[in-house]
């Protein structure tokens, strides 16, 4: 987690990570108790139309709270997919109303095909989420 993102209250105890794509969006869920994650699929849907499979995912899970992995270069700078993952993280806090936090997801894609998972989206969103998890308090 970056310095910038909001400590995340105690009450906040299930999640779910999404590891946003163009074309392809990876779901995870996870509790803070076992601070694990299970992929759920991807979304393989683009523009406002991946909302309905968000949406579906929300009434399936019921989360407290949403994840959100966000690229950058290996250096940290961002780039063109930095600022369309935060914009994807605002556009779900506005539309379903729930806390979203962001993750640095540098390699998370990389560690996923590594592992030979058959959905590497949803893999990545399991790696995004379980660092969230490590990382609460």
């Amino acid at each position: 987690m970056s310095d910038a993102t909001p400590p995340v209250p105690p009450a906040l105890t299930t999640f779910i990570a999404f590891d946003f794509g163009l074309k392809r969006t990876g779901v995870a869920v996870g509790n803070r108790l076992m601070r694990t994650a299970q992929p759920q699929g991807s979304i393989h849907a683009e523009g406002n139309a991946r909302f309905d499979g968000v949406a579906a995912k929300l009434k399936e899970w019921q989360p407290d709270a949403i994840v959100i992995g966000v690229p950058y270069h290996p250096d940290g700078a961002p780039h063109e997919n930095t600022a369309r993952a935060q914009k994807f993280g605002r556009q779900l806090q506005g539309r379903f109303g729930l806390q979203v936090f962001e993750v640095d997801e540098r390699y998370s894609t990389t560690e996923a095909i590594a592992s030979g998972a058959k959905d590497a989206d949803a893999m990545s969103a399991c790696i995004i989420l379980e660092q969230f998890l490590r990382n609460l308090p």
